[in-house]
């Protein structure tokens, strides 16, 4: 019984000197930022600007995890790790999720009690603090842009950081009502919305990197679409076993069985195969591994 197994290769992860800088911009200015809310927060004694702080630090240590795991990815497979470091890509989108979690759990406390203890805020300074903000994640979301469509902790850092744009927006709001109404209990209400922000905002991400971590079908591809491609393919007649899974936050990988028609010779059923792997490429599979079989049990 003959069997082809061939593994493309043509769609690698490419971690060029754009997306490095875009990475490097990001964490530079979300750093500088969040340094400016603790500073803030502290002699100011505003729960929503050291919440935000806390949200913008897990959006720099996600940076950082992404920019890391963008590093291991390129290194070269060896007899141990034969497809590389692809999957840190994931475990980074995973661990970012948890992190964000974490800080929902630690700043959502803090806020509860400022909420029954409201203490007095300069609403003012709180204001521009987090007007500032605006700008820097609204800068830091642009950057990510145009690679969030096709990579997960880009897509990740992109949500994140609008999300951010979008709660310094609501802080700005709170310390403007404070400066006139002394109403000092909006600001630890604001810190418990910024919790609610970023819970939703994490729950996708939490889901995707859990179900690439356990190698479940990547968001996006459908199974039964899989097999159509494969059987459209002329002389294709039979299709089973098929698994796809991910590599990495931008590669899947794909093994399933074919039967091709009979009477063709084996360089035409290579000639097939090769067919099937070029319809994959374009369905978003970039490694695939085809069997050829007389049936399909």
């Amino acid at each position: 019984m003959p069997h082809h197994h061939d593994h493309s290769h043509s769609h690698q992860v490419q971690f060029d000197n754009g997306r490095r800088n875009v990475f490097l911009i990001g964490i530079g200015l979300n750093l500088l930022f969040v340094l400016a809310e603790i500073i803030g927060g502290l002699v100011y004694d505003s729960m929503a600007l050291l919440t935000d702080a806390g949200h913008n630090a897990s959006d720099v240590a996600s940076l950082i995890l992404s920019l890391v795991a963008f590093w291991m990815a390129k290194k070269k497979s060896s007899p141990s790790f034969t497809y590389g470091y692809k999957k840190t890509t994931v475990l980074a989108a995973l661990v970012n999720a948890i992190i964000l979690l974490i800080a929902i759990g630690i700043l959502g406390f803090e806020s509860v009690k400022r909420l029954f203890h409201p203490e007095q805020v300069n609403g003012s300074v709180v204001a521009w603090i987090a007007g500032a903000g605006i700008i820097v994640n609204g800068i830091s979301a642009l950057l990510f842009y145009r690679h969030q469509k096709n990579e997960l902790n880009a897509k990740s850092a992109y949500l994140h950081l609008m999300a951010d744009a979008v709660v310094s927006l609501g802080v700005v709001v709170a310390g403007i009502v404070m400066s006139y109404t002394n109403w000092y209990w909006i600001d630890p209400a604001i810190g418990l919305v910024i919790m609610v922000v970023i819970l939703v905002s994490t729950w996708n991400l939490l889901r995707d990197s859990f179900r690439m971590t356990i190698d479940a079908v990547p968001t996006g591809i459908e199974l039964q679409e899989v097999k159509d491609i494969i059987l459209q393919v002329t002389h294709v007649q039979q299709v089973g076993h098929v698994h796809v899974w991910p590599l990495s936050t931008t590669e899947n990988a794909l093994t399933a069985h074919v039967v091709v028609d009979d009477t063709l010779s084996f360089e035409k059923k290579l000639g097939v195969i090769h067919e099937i792997k070029h319809s994959l490429e374009h369905h978003n599979i970039q490694h695939s591994t085809i069997e050829l079989q007389k049936n399909i049990e």
